[in-house]
């Protein structure tokens, strides 16, 4: 009965005027942001995040939350019409989706991705809702111990979880720590690695870190590309609907994808990207039906699964946030930005003292996802007419955006420079073929773990034992133990390289 009345009071906050309009906004923006190639959730956000200063905090985190889940629609478009993954968790999309384009199923490639996001979307945000106050009530019995060893849990699970070389992702992490430290020390009032610049005592921008190594690092990326390979394909849509056959073989790999991506978005580092890759692997290990299409061909399995793997994953990353207060990635280390932006501290005690925002972010989640399909199925012939624009229009747009989006923040041309150097920084990732996301959750974390470290020896009077003397945080210890032994052993550590493998 409590969930119940829970949802209808998030319903009553969803459905005003205003905050129905930022939810438009928010899925037509993400949706838009999945469309274009190249330009991802996590640079949008950024570039946003100045702009939800004037909005009330529900509004701002709506849409926010829209332009997260609306990039996992967006993004399969360009990847089964043009070859051209939006979104790093729409890549495995490409592999049968493009097939079926070039086949003449374009139609129905989008409509299993589209039907299957949103059914994966209402099941998210069901177990998001369903879960989030049972986590809440044990949230409140971690203290700063508990704190810290939960955050060292969540950086072996983002080293684990993320895409590519152990080593490098252990590399993004430390490097993000010790970004994050930059700046003055809370405790002392001294400057820490500020090199006797001014504008570095206050630390490094966490807008600035995003713009650049996402948003600034991604253009360059993409025109460091010759003028062919972005040729984009914009032949007529048509048959939108799958065939009896195709509904009976989309299913089940939709309620696959839907389960393997509700589990998998929870986990620190885990959310669209894994769930997808994840997803798609097993698939292809599932006995072939007789005159089924090859993987690889144009299976609509492969197209579904996927699709709704990384919409269920990109709704219950809410979890952690909403409940421990913990980014599980790099989209919600920015919702975490912009709760703090109006002054609102992310963790358990926001369902208690701010219920309302809690309960209507997720009513407007079911919302927001019937936008999407209303908006995806009918206008698949607008989003491809985007695509038309050239290139050389396109991101000189986004860098003047992004750089008055920086600019505003702290009125400092010196961060405008700091976002061009990170952007460079991150074009250096991209040719090293290095994931910076767990660099982003390094930097956010950071500093809160050095926060956790401190008080909690400054309560246990500097005695270190309390950390394994705790229950909780010994457990957590202890999990992330094994957690970063199991992923050594030769066995997992190739299925784990096996399950990223675009083939």
């Amino acid at each position: 009965m409590d969930l119940i009345h829970n949802l209808a009071t998030g319903f009553g906050v969803a459905f005003t005027l205003t905050n129905l309009l930022y939810c438009l906004v928010g899925c037509i923006l993400g949706t838009l942001i999945g469309v274009l190639p190249g330009i991802g959730p996590v640079a949008t956000i950024a570039m946003l995040l100045p702009a939800t200063y004037a909005l009330p905090p529900v509004s701002a985190l709506i849409m926010l939350a829209g332009i997260y889940y609306g990039a996992q629609y967006g993004g399969s478009t360009t990847a089964i019409l043009v070859n051209l993954p939006g979104e790093s968790s729409s890549v495995v999309t490409c592999i049968d989706g493009y097939q079926m384009a070039r086949q003449g199923r374009a139609g129905p490639a989008l409509a299993a991705a589209g039907l299957g996001s949103f059914f994966a979307g209402c099941v998210g945000t069901l177990i998001l809702a369903a879960f989030a106050p049972p986590l809440t009530e044990l949230a409140f019995k971690f203290g700063p111990a508990e704190y810290f060893s939960l955050m060292v849990l969540g950086l072996i699970g983002a080293v684990v979880l993320a895409s590519g070389s152990l080593l490098k992702a252990v590399a993004m992490i430390v490097l993000g720590l010790l970004l994050g430290i930059v700046g003055t020390d809370v405790n002392s009032g001294v400057a820490r690695f500020s090199f006797d610049v001014p504008e570095l005592t206050d630390g490094i921008g966490f807008v600035v870190i995003a713009m650049g190594v996402f948003g600034y690092g991604e253009i360059i990326g993409n025109l460091s590309q010759p003028d062919e390979e972005r040729e984009v394909f914009t032949s007529e849509v048509k048959g939108l609907w799958p065939t009896k056959a195709d509904f009976k073989n989309m299913a089940p790999a939709v309620l696959r994808g839907t389960t393997l991506g509700s589990a998998l978005g929870i986990l620190p580092g885990g959310g669209a990207l894994l769930a997808s890759f994840a997803a798609y692997a097993l698939e292809k290990k599932i006995r072939m039906k007789p005159g089924e299409v090859a993987f690889g061909k144009g299976n609509i399995r492969g197209v579904a699964s996927p699709e709704s793997a990384n919409n269920a994953g990109a709704q219950t990353s809410f979890i952690p946030l909403l409940t421990l207060g913990i980014p599980p990635n790099a989209v919600m280390a920015l919702m975490v930005g912009a709760m703090t932006i109006h002054n609102i501290q992310p963790g358990p005690q926001v369902m208690t003292s701010n219920p309302e925002l809690f309960w209507g972010l997720i009513a407007s989640m079911w919302i927001g996802n019937a936008m999407l399909i209303i908006l995806n199925l009918p206008l698949i012939g607008m989003w491809i007419k985007l695509l038309t624009v050239p290139y050389k229009f396109l991101f000189p747009a986004i860098v003047l955006f992004c750089a008055i989006g920086v600019y505003s923040t702290n009125n400092n041309t010196f961060d405008i420079w700091m976002v061009a150097a990170f952007g460079f920084i991150g074009y250096l990732f991209i040719k090293l073929r290095t994931e910076p996301a767990p660099l982003l959750l390094g930097f956010i974390l950071g500093p809160m773990m050095e926060e956790n470290l401190r008080r909690a020896l400054l309560l246990s009077r500097g005695t270190w034992s309390v950390f394994v003397t705790r229950p909780l945080s010994a457990g957590l210890l202890v999990a992330a133990c094994l957690l970063l032994g199991i992923v050594l052993l030769p066995s997992i550590k190739a299925k784990r390289e096996e399950a990223f493998v675009e083939d």
